[in-house]
């Protein structure tokens, strides 16, 4: 995935899938200068990874 496209799930509304190393995903913050995304992985708040967004994949794209 690239930047822009982070940028744009997070803005969404929608729902939008997005997966890490195949496990579900919420993006929770985007660092465009730097290229990355902090996301929660699963279902537990407190589980979170700060990653480059190349890492992340769109669902059903």
């Amino acid at each position: 995935m690239d930047i822009t496209r982070a940028k744009d799930i997070y803005a969404s509304k929608d729902k939008i899938a997005v997966h890490l190393d195949g496990e579900p995903v919420w993006i929770e913050h985007v660092d465009p200068d730097n290229g990355m995304a902090t996301v929660q992985v699963g279902s537990r708040p407190t589980n979170t990874q700060t990653v480059g967004v190349e890492r992340l994949e769109e669902q059903g794209k």
